[in-house]
């Protein structure tokens, strides 16, 4: 049998093991409440399904304090949410709450933010007065998303889907009468007769004729340009038989040659866009073809005149600058000293 001492030591381990463990449950249960952190409450007009108590506080994503109470506002409408923040961070009027889910496990927290610059206040209105100060919220992303399918499904509702589909029929009743009432036949003869009147007039006999017209007229353009490039040749030789005249006439002569160059260029440019004009009609190749032959006899006649103007320089350079020769000078004899 066990001795006094030992039940004496025995008594003394488990009295001081009680007064631990007792000391130990005191001291977890009043530093809960000798915590430092200011309270306020929020409330929300939606479900807080998954919100427990010491849910935590987050400002944009830090945490700065927990949920301490969670009950149904006196209302019994709202739900009651007392916050502590223990960052020691003071809440303005600026703040809004709001409940956010964490991952897929359904466990919400609330989240604190600044009110943005024009949004409008969300939360529920109070018709009772409160201990703590309150804290703005507005409804969650989930309980958002779930107004706006009801907006939608509401909207869906109060379309007139007999009305619609009414109109639709008689709407199509109209244009199936109007597809009736049009004389497809008559139209498709008309059609017909109108492509025989058009093959009719590109008969290939007449086509014939206007490419016979356009090839003549695509020589006579040929000649007409061997012609012009004959005439910059001998205006090219003029140039070289007055190189022996004044450099003021030389000067005058090769400016007036430049703008010929210039014109019989603009000429050709003329000629190459009658070659495309050839294509319209017989009338027009016609008289494009007069007005071109007119054009090359007026360079043969310019030509002839600057070949007459080349000769005559080339035998009295003097009259480009006097008109004709000057009188010749009588030289009177000399005196001797003599006399």
């Amino acid at each position: 049998m066990p001795s006094q001492r030992t039940k004496l030591i025995v008594g003394l381990f488990l009295s001081a093991g009680i007064g631990l463990a007792l000391v130990a449950i005191i001291w977890l249960g009043t530093t809960r409440y000798l915590e430092k952190g200011r309270y306020y409450v929020t409330y929300f007009n939606e479900s807080v399904q998954g919100l427990d108590k010491d849910s935590p506080v987050k400002y944009r994503g830090v945490p700065i304090g927990r949920v301490v109470e969670i009950s149904v506002a006196p209302d019994s409408k709202l739900i009651k949410v007392v916050l502590k923040i223990e960052s020691g961070q003071t809440l303005g009027p600026d703040m809004v709450a709001q409940l956010k889910v964490v991952g897929i496990t359904g466990a919400m927290f609330v989240e604190l933010d600044q009110k943005k610059l024009g949004e409008p206040d969300r939360s529920p209105k109070l018709t009772f007065p409160s201990e703590y100060p309150i804290v703005a919220s507005k409804p969650s992303e989930i309980a958002e998303f779930l107004r706006g399918v009801d907006e939608i499904i509401n909207n869906i509702k109060a379309l007139d889907m007999a009305g619609i589909s009414d109109r639709v029929k008689g709407n199509l009743d109209k244009i199936e009468m109007a597809i009736v009432d049009l004389n497809v036949k008559g139209l498709s003869k008309r059609a017909e007769s109108s492509l025989d009147n058009f093959n009719r007039i590109l008969d290939n006999q007449k086509w014939d004729r206007i490419l016979a017209s356009a090839d003549q007229s695509a020589q006579s353009l040929n000649e007409l340009l061997g012609k012009a490039n004959a005439t910059v040749e001998r205006a090219d030789k003029l140039l070289a038989q007055m190189e022996g005249i004044t450099v003021e006439s030389r000067d005058k002569i090769t400016a007036a040659l430049d703008d010929f160059k210039k014109a019989m260029e603009n000429a050709n440019l003329v000629l190459e866009k009658g070659i495309v004009l050839l294509n319209n009609t017989d009338t027009t190749l016609f008289s494009l073809r007069q007005h071109l032959l007119a054009t090359a006899q007026n360079m043969e006649r310019t030509s002839e005149n600057l070949n007459r103007l080349s000769d005559v320089l080339a035998a009295q350079p003097s009259q480009l600058l006097f008109g004709e020769p000057p009188p010749r000078r009588k030289v009177e004899p000399e005196v001797s000293p003599r006399e």
